[in-house]
C-alpha cells in the first residue's frame, strides 16, 4: 500500500481475520497523535476505511471489539468486522500503558487466549521536565528556566552558554535558544511546522534542525530572520551532528530501515547544502550518527544484534572498519571533548568507553558507569570541559519511577472487555 501525499508512516499493522484486510495506524504530517487515524486497508481492491481517529496501537480482539490507545489510555468499541466500523462510543478500560512519547506507540501485546500483558507507566499525560546540569557524582543543578516538555536532545552550543531545545507547547513544536547564562529564551520558528532534533554550527551562529516531513532546515541562532530550508526531504530526518571544522552534518532518515547520511555545508552565504550522501547501506536500523572531535570517526546505534548497540566506524565509512563499543545494550553516543572517552545512555545509566586510536585501528576499552542514575531522563549532552552533563529531568521525580519497570499480565482480558463494553444483539 503507498502513503498517500501529506502520510508520514503505518504502524504497528494487523491482519484481520479472513486474510483480506489490514489494520494499521497512520501518521500524517504534521505529525500528532490527534492527527492520527486507524484505516482498514483492503489487499483486495486497496480502499481504505477510517474507523477511528485520535488514536495508536490499534487491534482487532476476538471478543468483537477495536482496542486503541491515545496516549497512557487504552479505549474500547464494538466493533463490526463485516461492516468494517464500530458500534457505539469507546470505553476507557486502562489508565496506565506505557507508550513512546516520540509517536504515542503502546507498549503492550494480546495473546490469542486473551492474555493482555503491557508495561505500566505513572506517566498519563504530557510529561514536562526541568533543565538540570548533573556530575559524576549524581549532582544536580537545576537552571531556573520553567518546566516544558521538550521532545528532542539537549544541545549544548561550542561554548556551553546556550542551549538549543524543541519545545513542544498549545500544540506546536518549535525550536528555542536558550541562554544558560542570562536566563533567557530566544524562539527561532513559530509554529508553521512540526520542527525537532536541533544541532549547532560550529562557530555558534546557526541552528540546524529537522522538520518532520519536510527535510531540514536552518535560523540564524539569534532569531534574526526565518526559518529557510536546507535540505528537501518527504520522510523523517533528523540531524545529529557536525564535522569539527563544520564542513559536513550528518543525519539520519527515518524510513523502513533508518539509515545514516551526510551532507556538506558550505557557510559562504548563510547555509547551503550540497547533495546528500549515503554513509552505509545495509539492512539494519542505524540512528544517531555521532562525529568525533577528530572528525575521523563516526559513533552511531545499530539494531543488527537485535537490540540497540553503540559502533564506532571510520569516516568516511570506506578508511576503516567498525568496533562495538556497548556490550549489553546502548544508545545516543556522545564523544567527551578530552578526546579519549566515548559516552552513552544505558537504561538510566550513563556508561563511559575509554579508547585509544593508531592509524585506522580504533581501540575501545570496556564499558564503566560514569552516572549511576540519570532518574528517568532522557538524553543529554556534555559541557565543553567534560566534567558535567546537562539533561531533561522529569519534574517532580527524585529517581526513576518504579511504576516504569513494572510489567501487568491481565488474564481473561476478553471476558473483561464483554462485561465492561457489552456488545449489542
Amino acid at each position: 500500500m503507498d502513503l498517500a501525499p501529506g502520510e508520514l508512516f503505518y504502524t504497528m499493522p494487523q491482519v484481520l481475520p479472513g486474510g483480506n484486510d489490514l489494520l494499521v495506524t497512520v501518521y500524517s504530517t504534521p505529525p500528532g497523535l490527534e492527527r492520527a487515524v486507524i484505516d482498514i486497508l483492503s489487499m483486495r481492491d486497496r480502499s481504505r476505511k477510517t474507523v477511528a481517529r485520535g488514536g495508536t496501537g490499534a487491534r482487532y480482539l476476538p471478543s468483537g471489539h477495536l482496542i486503541y490507545t491515545n496516549a497512557s489510555t487504552m479505549f474500547a468499541v464494538p466493533f463490526d468486522l463485516a461492516a468494517r466500523e464500530t458500534r457505539g462510543p469507546a470505553v476507557p478500560v486502562l489508565n496506565d500503558i506505557a507508550y513512546d512519547p516520540a509517536a504515542s506507540l503502546p507498549q503492550y501485546d494480546i495473546s490469542a487466549d486473551g492474555t493482555l500483558v503491557y508495561r505500566a507507566t505513572s506517566n498519563r499525560g504530557p510529561s514536562t521536565a526541568s533543565i538540570v546540569w548533573l556530575d559524576a557524582t549524581g549532582k544536580r543543578d537545576p537552571l531556573p528556566a520553567p518546566p516544558a516538555e521538550y521532545p528532542s536532545l539537549p544541545r549544548l552550543s561550542p561554548d556551553g552558554k546556550r542551549l538549543a531545545l524543541t519545545v513542544r507547547e498549545g500544540g506546536s513544536q518549535d525550536i528555542w535558544v536558550y541562554d544558560t547564562e542570562r536566563d533567557q529564551r530566544t524562539r527561532l520558528t513559530f509554529g508553521t511546522e512540526t520542527f525537532a532534533a536541533p544541532v549547532w554550527s560550529r562557530d555558534g551562529r546557526y541552528v540546524v534542525f529537522g522538520s518532520i516531513g519536510n527535510g531540514l532546515f536552518w535560523a540564524r541562532a539569534d532569531g534574526g530572520g526565518q526559518p529557510q530550508s536546507l535540505v528537501k526531504r518527504a520522510s523523517i530526518v533528523f540531524p545529529f551532528s557536525l564535522l569539527p571544522d563544520g564542513s559536513r552534518l550528518a543525519f539520519y532518515e527515518v524510513s523502513r530501515t533508518p539509515q545514516i547520511w551526510t551532507v556538506p555545508l558550505d557557510y559562504s552565504d548563510g547555509l547551503k547544502a550540497g547533495e546528500p550522501e549515503r554513509y552505509m547501506t545495509n539492512q539494519f536500523a542505524e540512528t544517531a550518527p555521532k562525529f568525533s572531535p577528530d572528525g575521523r570517526w563516526l559513533a552511531y546505534e545499530s539494531n543488527e544484534t537485535g537490540r540497540s548497540e553503540i559502533y564506532v566506524r571510520a569516516f568516511p565509512a570506506a578508511q576503516g572498519g567498525k568496533w562495538p563499543i556497548s556490550n549489553s545494550g546502548g544508545a545516543l553516543p556522545v564523544w567527551s571533548p578530552n578526546g579519549r572517552e566515548l559516552l552513552y545512555q544505558f537504561g538510566d545509566q550513563i556508561m563511559s568507553v575509554e579508547y585509544t586510536t593508531t592509524g585506522n585501528v580504533f581501540s575501545a576499552g570496556k564499558p564503566r558507569v560514569w552516572l549511576t542514575s540519570m532518574a528517568g531522563a532522557q538524553g543529554f549532552d556534555i559541557a565543553p570541559d567534560g566534567k558535567r552533563l546537562i539533561a531533561f529531568m522529569p519534574t517532580g521525580l527524585a529517581s526513576a519511577p518504579k511504576t516504569e519497570h513494572t510489567v501487568v499480565f491481565v488474564q481473561n482480558f476478553f471476558d473483561e472487555l464483554r462485561r465492561r463494553v457489552p456488545i449489542s444483539k
